[in-house]
């Protein structure tokens, strides 16, 4: 059945034997940088599971989102366009070239149809609106980042794929040339095209799409490209990752970084909104652009909280957010949309 499918397989036998190789796995998983619990001692997977189907009605907005429609095959310019298509997927365009992150665009993120929702109106880009994809980044096997639905879709007009150690053993198993894939252990780079270098670099998370985890690794990824400085921030939480990623690789231009599905039960693998904060200025960041918000309710604070707690934050420590809509073009260096948008969604 295709639900079961979606599952994707885990690595096995000699790709399993590489990747064991590598010193973020240990004890026969991967490992985060500092000792890292799923949750608090004080909560119980089961309050979490009956808070999961019962949440309040404020986590998902009460009318459609508003979107920009933006032509993805004709954009162009001399600085690199990111289009934010609600949650972590966003397409970044430079020089002709199209890199796709962590595409979620079948209007559910979960293996299941009636799991995770998109909130409505956030359909508006759908798979078959993406132009060529040059590059297609993922950063970590959740569902909320790899969709199978997805990849099957565009997976024909994708050139080539980069993730993190592990990944592409799901990728495979949907049918994905092997050729396409390159698997990125933490502080490996690769040259994709010209004058562009990506680096994997740490994050504190899990990963795993079923009850066994972390056979996968996890990875933020930095983007060297022609002179700009762009992170491509993953799951995480906070930790003295992001002030070494700044100290090694910053000041970056801008950092996109997760600031939503957040909750004191699990405070070490997402971060609060005001950690975002801080993990921009650790990482030397220009422009903090929030993301992993604004699609899907996978946690049980109000749709609308984590934007609203950033801006706060913000302000108070002097960091620049850029708040662009659906489909609304933010150019690094140039146009940073900083409305407020959300207070009209009633």
């Amino acid at each position: 059945m295709a639900v079961f499918r979606s599952f994707g397989k885990d690595p096995a036998g000699e790709h399993l034997s590489h990747i064991s190789r590598s010193p973020n796995f240990r004890n026969g998983e991967f490992r985060n940088e500092h000792l890292t619990e799923m949750m608090v001692k004080r909560s119980s997977m089961r309050a979490m599971t009956w808070k999961f189907f019962n949440k309040p009605s404020n986590t998902a907005p009460p009318a459609p989102l508003p979107v920009v429609r933006t032509d993805l095959h004709s954009l162009h310019g001399g600085k690199p366009v990111i289009i934010w298509f609600g949650h972590s997927s966003y397409l970044i365009h430079y020089n002709g070239k199209n890199i796709l992150v962590d595409p979620v665009m079948s209007g559910y993120a979960s293996p299941f149809s009636f799991g995770a929702k998109g909130f409505k109106g956030t359909g508006a880009y759908t798979a078959d609106d993406l132009p060529e994809i040059d590059l297609l980044l993922i950063t970590h096997d959740h569902y909320d980042h790899l969709d199978h639905r997805t990849i099957a879709v565009i997976k024909n007009k994708v050139k080539r794929i980069y993730t993190s150690l592990g990944v592409g053993s799901h990728l495979r198993y949907w049918g994905v040339d092997e050729k396409m894939i390159f698997e990125f252990d933490w502080w490996q780079t690769n040259s994709p095209f010209p004058d562009c270098e990506l680096t994997a670099a740490p994050a504190r998370h899990f990963s795993g799409r079923t009850m066994k985890r972390n056979m996968t690794l996890w990875s933020s990824f930095i983007l060297k490209w022609n002179g700009y400085m762009i992170y491509i921030g993953s799951d995480s939480g906070y930790d003295t990752h992001f002030r070494s990623i700044g100290d090694k690789f910053g000041p970056f231009d801008i950092a996109i970084l997760e600031t939503g599905q957040y909750n004191e039960a699990w405070p070490f693998i997402h971060m609060m909104p005001e950690e975002a904060v801080d993990a921009c200025i650790d990482l030397r960041a220009q422009v903090l652009f929030p993301v992993h918000w604004g699609r899907f309710a996978i946690a049980f604070h109000p749709w609308d909280e984590p934007v609203k707690r950033v801006l706060a934050k913000a302000a108070e420590k002097k960091v620049r957010v850029t708040t662009p809509m659906i489909g609304e073009p933010v150019v690094v260096g140039e146009r940073y949309p900083d409305g407020f948008w959300w207070e009209g969604v009633k």
